[in-house]
């Protein structure tokens, strides 16, 4: 399929500001980068309750945001732990807020939003452990905030995939019961040179520069691209892992490695769900403002998790 015609003149519109590259950016401004390209998510939802929290983690206090959906839910809801985008240097709560509100609304999930470390100031592993601190915490006390214990899952879009990938991996080799993973748009192989990442380096949202400068900031001294704690398509054994939803984007330089993430956990065994959204490209379910498509890939996201639990 060809692409979108809105994305088409987003992105044109972006080409004929003549951006600097991501490489020559300091951190601070890519943070005001993202929050300014996220102000496309338009109006955001409204949800029944947003909740603030701060609960202990290994490193201090670690504050999550627990969306409630507009509908009714039940007295054991389902439940997704979920990690905003931002190359895992940039984004926050309240970047992603927008996103997070459509997803529970979508999915009839309450969602529990991480505001883990990024980098540089805190590299390579600090989100882990904010990742695995923030589900386990949830999943000691689900019944305080109405949620299935063996409803509880993970979600994550874009780095925040990656993140959700690797928590989830961590988790279910020290044997946790993590229900389901949603991944949208994830990056699996930082160190990957795939079809769609040559074919689209350029031109179309996330560039390689992009990755490049993100990865530079989030790895610090200890952490090398290799890692399957940094790209989760190298890790060894994916049959552990629970049932697994793959979204991409047609037109996103991430494509194939989402999508050979999802063979790979079809071929471990591993129940899967993998959709490539046709025209579309990375953050595309962030911009509901300029795509309404964006609205249709929540609905479908919504599908995939009910079909999951379904089939438990």
């Amino acid at each position: 399929m060809s692409l979108d015609p809105r994305a088409k003149r987003f992105l044109d519109t972006l080409a004929a500001m003549s951006p600097p590259s991501a490489l020559s950016l300091t951190v601070a401004q890519r943070r005001q980068g993202l929050e300014q390209l996220l102000g496309f998510t338009g109006p955001p939802e409204p949800v029944a309750t947003v909740r603030n929290l701060s609960v202990p983690g290994r490193s201090g206090l670690l504050l999550l945001r627990l969306y409630t959906p507009t509908h009714s839910v039940s007295a054991a809801s389902a439940a997704l732990v979920y990690f905003h985008g931002g190359g895992l240097v940039a984004g926050n709560l309240d970047t992603h807020d927008p996103i997070c509100r459509s997803l529970c609304n979508a999915t009839g999930c309450q969602i529990v939003a991480v505001d883990y470390r990024l980098g540089p100031e805190h590299p390579f592993p600090a989100a882990i452990e904010d990742g695995v601190d923030a589900w386990r915490w949830m999943a000691a006390h689900t019944g305080e905030f109405g949620i299935d214990p063996d409803r509880l899952g993970i979600c994550g879009d874009s780095a925040g995939a990656t993140l959700a990938a690797v928590v989830c991996q961590a988790l279910a080799a020290a044997d946790a019961r993590v229900a389901v993973q949603l991944l949208i748009c994830p990056i699996t192989d930082f160190a990957a040179e795939t079809e769609s990442r040559r074919s689209l380096a350029e031109g179309y949202l996330v560039d390689r520069a992009t990755l490049q400068h993100d990865l530079k900031y989030y790895l610090g001294a200890d952490g090398e691209a290799a890692d399957p704690r940094v790209s989760p398509l190298r890790a060894k054994d994916l049959s552990r892992l629970p049932a697994t939803i793959v979204h991409t984007a047609e037109f996103d330089p991430l494509r194939d490695e989402g999508q050979a993430y999802a063979n790979r956990l079809e071929s471990a065994g591993v129940r899967t769900i993998y959709r490539c959204h046709p025209g579309m490209i990375h953050l595309f379910y962030a911009m509901a403002g300029l795509l309404p498509y964006a609205r249709t890939a929540y609905g479908l996201m919504g599908d995939d998790l009910r079909a999951v639990f379904a089939a438990r």
